[in-house]
């Protein structure tokens, strides 16, 4: 497990965020050099996982916005950048890694349109893991606007 949250510590929390977010990848990453070897029925695969990794994504934002929504009705002000992005809300470490994995996700996209181009789906994966972390584990300010205070 260690080996897919990327050499997180055991004490940073959401660590097996990290790790879904990192084997997912890995498996698309997989398939896809599978594809780009010219291995017969590896590119109906690739879109297969493409698509599978896309419906994932689909769930993994709901469940992110869901908590997100949550935790901003307790009074936590969160912002779209600190929650997806996790600017401010993650410590370096996890927010490297997680948005490092988008970034490769948005690099195999490029590289690999021609060959493959429902790989575009996979990039929500990544940024819907860093999000539903945010959304469990980020650190937020409390909101100061009075209106729309209600801490419970």
């Amino acid at each position: 497990m260690n080996l897919f949250a990327l050499g997180l510590p055991a004490a940073v929390p959401g660590r097996r965020i990290v790790a879904a977010s990192t084997a997912t990848l890995f498996v698309y990453l997989v398939v896809l050099g599978l594809d780009l070897a010219g291995v017969g029925g590896a590119n109906a695969v690739a879109a297969g996982v493409a698509l599978a990794w896309f419906a994932l994504a689909l769930g993994v934002w709901v469940a992110a916005f869901a908590r997100a929504v949550v935790r901003s009705a307790a009074g936590d002000d969160i912002a779209v950048a600190s929650l997806f992005f996790l600017q401010g809300s993650a410590p370096a470490a996890v927010r490297l890694r997680l948005l490092g994995l988008a970034a490769v996700a948005l690099g195999l996209t490029i590289v690999t349109m021609g060959v493959n181009p429902t790989g575009f789906l996979v990039n929500m994966l990544p940024i819907g893991f860093a999000g539903l972390w945010g959304a469990r584990h980020g650190v937020y300010p409390e909101r100061r606007d009075p209106r729309y205070t209600t801490r419970l």
